[in-house]
């Protein structure tokens, strides 16, 4: 299974993810991304830098398979939305 690495942008400086995870493809990526993010918002939503920060996924070769900016994790995805009757 190829390893993604989950880096966190604030402005000009990366946190680096040193480990990455072992995941089936980019979307169960983005999946973990989205999961990531809410959590840390959970535990430091009091920090509002962290609204403009962006989480950018990488694979192995170091090439950006996705960037998922937090404050979009705040956003259900279609499927998941409420219907209206």
């Amino acid at each position: 299974m190829p390893r993604y690495f989950f880096n966190t942008r604030i402005g000009d400086e990366v946190l680096r993810d040193p480990e990455g995870a072992e995941l089936r493809d980019p979307d169960q990526a983005w999946e973990v991304a989205r999961t990531m993010i809410q959590e840390l918002l959970r535990d430091e939503g009091d920090s509002p830098h962290l609204m403009t920060a962006i989480l950018e996924v990488t694979d192995q070769a170091g090439e950006v398979v996705l960037e998922f900016p937090f404050s979009e994790a705040l956003i259900a995805p279609a499927e998941e939305r409420p219907t209206r009757h």
